[in-house]
């Protein structure tokens, strides 16, 4: 039984593009491993910005230095 944990920023990811993420994982997980979809579990965990990092920095400052610009 296949578990995979998909963890996102929090920016407004429609409950179709999740859909689309669970869909695709699974289907991926069947046609690479021959894993049964009825008993593969997907969870997304959206995180707030504020705690999630890169590279050292709040990701809001590293996009904006990976951007040159400064952050809102």
């Amino acid at each position: 039984m296949p578990y995979v944990n998909i963890r996102i920023t929090r920016e407004g990811a429609t409950a179709e593009q999740k859909r689309e993420l669970i869909a695709g994982v699974t289907d991926l997980l069947q046609r690479t491993l021959g894993k049964n979809p009825a008993t593969t579990v997907v969870t997304i965990d959206e995180v707030e910005l504020e705690n999630w990092g890169i590279g050292g920095l709040p990701v809001l400052d590293y996009r904006a230095q990976a951007t040159g610009k400064a952050k809102p």
